[in-house]
C-alpha cells in the first residue's frame, strides 16, 4: 500500500484524492495536498450543484484537520470559483469541509462532540483552538444538522417554562415538545414579549394546531396563551400545585411557632414546631419512625397545624390517584376545594382561591396526566451546562449548547458508528 493510500485512510475525508504529503518546518505541521475526485469537482460550495468554472479563485487554501499524535495536520487544495445559477460566483465545494469553514468536517464533528460532553474551555484547549472558534463550530454543526428539519413543524403538545442563568433576574424561556422530548425553541428573557416572539415564529397557521400546553401558574404565560391559542388546553403542572400547598403549610407552621413563642411563651413547644419542618414537608409514605412520632405529637398538641398537613397530603394524593382513576381525582378536587374553603386556615383558604383561578388547567392535568417534568429535566441539564462552563457571559452561548445537545441528535465522534442495542 502506498504512502498516499495510508494517509487517505487515516484522514477524516471522503471523495478525496491525496496528491502529496510534506512537512512544514516553519509552522511545525504536516501539509497534505488534496483534491476532490472527479464526481465532486466544479460544484457550488453552498448548494453543491454542478456549475461552470468561473476563475482560479485566490490560490490554494488550507483547512485544519484532526491532529496526528501531537502534530497539527492541514489539508491544502486549490480553491477555484464556479458560476452558480443561484448563488453566482462561489468557491467550489470541498467534500472535506463546510463552505466558509477553516476546518475539516472531521475536526468540526469531534469539536462539537467534545463541546456537548465537556466545557468549551477544555474543548478549546484539547483541540488547540479558541473559545470563539468552538462556539462557531457548534453553530455550524447545529445549522447543518437542522438544515432540512423545521423544529416547529408538527407541534401538538408543548411545555413552556423559564430558567434563570445569571444573578440579577436573568432568565431564559424554553419550549419543549412533549412528543419528541426535544427543545424546539429557546430565547433570552422571559415575559409576554418573549412568548409572543415564539408564537410569531410559530406562525398563525401552525399555532391553532397546538392541542395541549403545560406550564406553571405564571400569569404572563396564561395571558399570552389565552390571546394566541385560545383553543389549546392549558395544563397546570402538578409539581407547582403541590409546591403551593407546601408553602401554605409552611406558612401555617411558622404561625404556630410564633403563637407558641409569643402568646403561650412555651419555648420547648416552639423549638419542637421549628424542628418539625421536614416531617411536615415529607411525603407520608416516606416518613421515618421519628417523623411519624413528630406528626403524632403535632396532632395531639396543635390540631390546626395537623389539619393543614392533612390538606397538603390530600392535594398531593389527588394527583397520585389521577394516574389510575382520573374521574375519582376530579371528584376529589371538588371536595378538596370545599374542605379548604371551610378550614379556617388563612393560608389554605388563599390557596383554594388560587386553585379555583386555575381550575380548568388543573382538571386538564388530572385528566391528561401531563406535567412539566420533561421541562424541569431540560432545565436541570441546562444548569449542568452552565455549571460545567463555570458560567457564561451571555445567553446566546448557553442556547447554542442547549440546541446542540437537547434539540436533536447529539454529535458523534468521527469514524465511529452509533452504538446499537
Amino acid at each position: 500500500m502506498s504512502t498516499f493510500s495510508i494517509w487517505k485512510r487515516t484522514l477524516t475525508v471522503e471523495n478525496t484524492v491525496v496528491e502529496g504529503v510534506r512537512w512544514d518546518g516553519s509552522e511545525q505541521c504536516v501539509i497534505v495536498s488534496v483534491r476532490s475526485d472527479a464526481r465532486r469537482r466544479q460544484r457550488c460550495g453552498i448548494c453543491r450543484r454542478p456549475a461552470v468554472r468561473y476563475d482560479a479563485g485566490r490560490g490554494r487554501r488550507r483547512r485544519r484537520d484532526l491532529d496526528h499524535g501531537v502534530v497539527k495536520v492541514f489539508l491544502e487544495a486549490d480553491a477555484p470559483r464556479v458560476d452558480c445559477r443561484v448563488h453566482g460566483p462561489t468557491v467550489t465545494s470541498m467534500p472535506w469541509a463546510r463552505h466558509g469553514a477553516g476546518h475539516t468536517r472531521g475536526f468540526d464533528q469531534q469539536t462539537a462532540w467534545m463541546a456537548a460532553e465537556c466545557s468549551k474551555s477544555a474543548t478549546a484547549a484539547l483541540m488547540r483552538t479558541s473559545w470563539r472558534t468552538v462556539g462557531a463550530i457548534v453553530e455550524r454543526h447545529v445549522t447543518d444538522r437542522d438544515r432540512d428539519r423545521d423544529r416547529l413543524s408538527g407541534l401538538r403538545r408543548i411545555g413552556i417554562d423559564e430558567i434563570p442563568y445569571r444573578k440579577g433576574q436573568k432568565y431564559m424561556t424554553v419550549v419543549v415538545d412533549h412528543d419528541t422530548a426535544k427543545v424546539v425553541w429557546m430565547a433570552d428573557g422571559h415575559g409576554k414579549d418573549v412568548l409572543h416572539r415564539f408564537f410569531d415564529t410559530l406562525g398563525d397557521q401552525r399555532a391553532p394546531r397546538l392541542t395541549h400546553i403545560s406550564a406553571d401558574g405564571a400569569s404572563w404565560i396564561a395571558d399570552v396563551l389565552a390571546e394566541r391559542v385560545p383553543c389549546a388546553v392549558r395544563v397546570m403542572d402538578p409539581f407547582h400545585i403541590v409546591a403551593w400547598a407546601t408553602d401554605a403549610l409552611d406558612t401555617e407552621r411558622r404561625a404556630s411557632w410564633n403563637r407558641a413563642r409569643r402568646e403561650a411563651d412555651d419555648r420547648e413547644r416552639a423549638r419542637a414546631l421549628k424542628d418539625s419542618r421536614f416531617a411536615l414537608w415529607k411525603n407520608e409514605a416516606n416518613l421515618t419512625d421519628r417523623q411519624i412520632a413528630k406528626l403524632a405529637w403535632i396532632q395531639a398538641t396543635d390540631p390546626r397545624l395537623h389539619r393543614a398537613w392533612r390538606l397538603k397530603e390530600a392535594l398531593r394524593m389527588m394527583f397520585t390517584l389521577a394516574k389510575t382513576r382520573p374521574t375519582a381525582a376530579l371528584t376529589a378536587l371538588d371536595r378538596w376545594i370545599g374542605w379548604a374553603r371551610r378550614c379556617r386556615i388563612d393560608a389554605f383558604v388563599g390557596l383554594q382561591r388560587r386553585i379555583v383561578r386555575h381550575y380548568d388547567a388543573i382538571r386538564a392535568a388530572l385528566i391528561t396526566g401531563m406535567s412539566n417534568g420533561l421541562i424541569e429535566s431540560t432545565n436541570t441539564k441546562t444548569r449542568l451546562i452552565i455549571r460545567r462552563g463555570f458560567g457564561f457571559h451571555s445567553a446566546d452561548a448557553i442556547i447554542a449548547l442547549v440546541m446542540l445537545t437537547l434539540a436533536g441528535d447529539k454529535p458523534t465522534l468521527p469514524g465511529r458508528q452509533l452504538a446499537t442495542r
